[in-house]
């Protein structure tokens, strides 16, 4: 009944845990021993880990290693887990013991008491089904808890990839719809020759497509699994054809085709692939955040700022302001991209911190890569909805902004020369006169040569070219 406890012991001696739960002692310990952040695992890392226990099952039933009732009992359970059943029952904070042992038991101890209760049994009977002996059989917390952070990576990798897709296709539709809108260039924040705003967008998602294939093309190295290589990476007490077979089925339940590691020493030392993800997201979040730094540049106003494009207005911007509406969209990208940079900065420190034959910082590498992929995948869809999707431009004010740049006098360079045109760009700039204006009234050249040269698709490179 609920508030009662029962009695359970691990090698360290008895301890009490809740009746009603389904994890047992060594999970009760690591409560007592980490009461951090509250944080917890992330789903897809607690199905990662459940497949590895289901196929680990299966595995030994096939190899007379398990009794059959048992094996069938285990598997019963990693399903109604894999189902989203008992999903309040994996309770270890993120922040624990090094290399995940604490979860891994955590694990171990649901399935083993959810297939106790499933045999009739009562749970805390481990003579029955053991956590350690049935559950865990032929795996080590060292070669499982990396096959679960690549497992779940790739899972969630998968989710991240077509949100991605999704806004850079509404970037390129918005280049489209700008390709006509000409405007004057921008560097070191100064005037400069003239772009188009469609020539803007369609960098802007050209930068977004080469981030992905980036992140996509770290697949191959989280594809490759430790699994099999026990607790040092010599798959001491691991059977004959159980990491073949391990592969095969994981690959089975994934729908991804994982492959053993080349050398599963280095396969558990290294995170090297974990860190190539990581490293990956944080060149995304730097584009993206770029991106987001643009819009709000060229949103800035509407009267005072360049307002050369509009953002939607998603809620007021102001609690004292009325009227006001603020750029929040783009913030929030802000902040989400901040936020993944940092993780990426834990992963690396934990990579790196890996010693001999195993790295101890897994937990917090895991939880920090799937957190910044997990915030990016919520995030970007509304902020391609909410935002790219709606952004209109202003024409006029940039074709104005266009015609009073000084950067039109580059354009005049190869026909007035470079000083008198450093002298025109001066004086427009001294004066307010546009250079368009100076040119004719010095009557240094007609207004149908000026026409020629400043036509904007010849000066933004669009001459027989798509924006």
């Amino acid at each position: 009944m609920k508030g009662e406890n029962r009695k359970e012991k691990d090698s360290l001696g008895v301890r009490s845990v809740p009746e009603d739960a389904y994890y047992g002692v060594q999970t009760a310990r690591a409560l007592e021993n980490f009461p951090v952040s509250g944080l917890r695992a992330h789903p897809l890392f607690v199905q990662a880990y459940v497949f590895i226990k289901k196929a680990a099952a299966g595995i030994h039933e096939s190899l007379s290693l398990l009794d059959r009732e048992i094996a069938r009992a285990v598997i019963s359970a990693a399903d109604e887990v894999l189902s989203g059943q008992l999903s309040d029952q994996f309770v270890v904070d993120v922040f624990q013991a090094g290399a995940g042992t604490s979860f891994n038991m955590n694990v171990n101890e649901v399935l083993a008491n959810r297939a106790l209760e499933i045999l009739g049994d009562e749970k805390g009977n481990y003579q029955r089904v053991s956590p350690n002996d049935h559950v865990n059989k032929s795996q080590s917390t060292n070669d499982t808890f990396p096959t679960a952070m690549h497992i779940a990576a790739v899972l969630l990798l998968r989710e991240l990839l077509p949100v991605l897709s999704d806004l850079s296709r509404a970037l390129r539709e918005k280049s489209e719809e700008f390709s006509g809108v000409i405007k004057s260039g921008r560097t070191h924040l100064q005037d400069a020759v003239p772009v188009t705003l469609g020539q803007e967008f369609a960098a802007y998602a050209k930068a977004i497509e080469k981030a992905s294939e980036k992140l996509q093309g770290t697949e191959e190295g989280l594809r490759e699994l430790p699994v099999g290589g026990s607790a040092t990476g010599t798959g001491l007490n691991v059977p004959e054809g159980y990491r073949e077979e391990m592969i095969r089925r994981l690959t089975d339940f994934t729908g991804i085709s994982f492959r053993p590691a080349e050398d599963l020493r280095e396969a558990m030392q290294s995170r090297s692939a974990v860190t190539s993800l990581s490293s990956a997201l944080r060149d995304l979040a730097v584009e993206l955040t770029r991106i987001a730094n643009d819009f709000r540049l060229l949103s800035s106003g509407p009267r005072t700022g360049l307002a050369e494009i509009r953002l939607p207005a998603v809620q007021p911007g102001s609690s004292i302001m009325p009227g006001k509406v603020n750029p929040v969209m783009a913030e929030c990208l802000n902040m989400i991209c901040y936020q993944v940079m940092g993780h990426d900065l834990v992963v690396t420190l934990g990579s790196q911190a890996g010693q001999m034959e195993l790295n101890v910082m897994m937990p917090v590498m895991i939880h920090n890569l799937l957190s910044a992929m997990e915030i990016l995948k919520n995030y970007l869809p509304a902020f391609t909805r909410g935002c790219v999707e709606g952004i209109t431009a202003d024409p006029e004010r940039c074709r104005d902004y266009f015609e009073k740049s000084v950067g039109l006098a580059t354009i005049l360079n190869t026909h007035i020369g470079y000083l008198a045109a450093a002298e025109l760009a001066k004086e427009s700039e001294e004066t307010g006169v546009s250079i368009r204006e100076l040119i004719l009234e010095k009557d240094l050249l007609s207004a149908e040569e000026l026409d020629q040269i400043l036509d904007p698709d010849r000066i933004t490179g669009r001459e027989n070219r798509e924006a």
